[in-house]
């Protein structure tokens, strides 16, 4: 499974339906990873540029682009932004392979 944040905030109008009929947000996000084999492992909401953010196990990047396209089309969002994580004890290998790849790299202008 691939972890991603998601970062988002909600349209006026989607807040003022929420104050008219509060529901459980934490339901609705784990229906919606489970549908595309993931779950859910922690939904926050906050102060700040963003409203909240939730951090999902998916299968890959395309389950991840999913739930975005499908969120972002309800139109009740101003912002989403979705993130794939890097665990701790996956960054040597990440490091490694930038290594590898930055010693092939040509910058523009070379």
């Amino acid at each position: 499974m691939a972890k991603f944040a998601v970062f988002f905030s909600y349209k006026p109008e989607t807040w003022d339906q929420m104050l008219k009929k509060p529901g459980d947000r934490a339901a609705a996000v784990r229906e919606l990873a489970a549908s595309v084999g993931g779950s859910m492992e922690a939904l926050y909401f906050m102060f700040g540029d963003r409203d909240g953010f939730v951090i999902a196990d998916v299968p890959n990047a395309e389950a991840a682009a999913a739930l975005s396209i499908a969120v972002s089309s309800t139109g009740a969002f101003s912002a989403l932004e979705t993130r794939q994580l890097v665990a701790p004890e996956d960054l040597p290998s990440v490091l490694e392979q930038a290594a590898t790849a930055r010693g092939t790299y040509r910058p523009p202008g070379t």
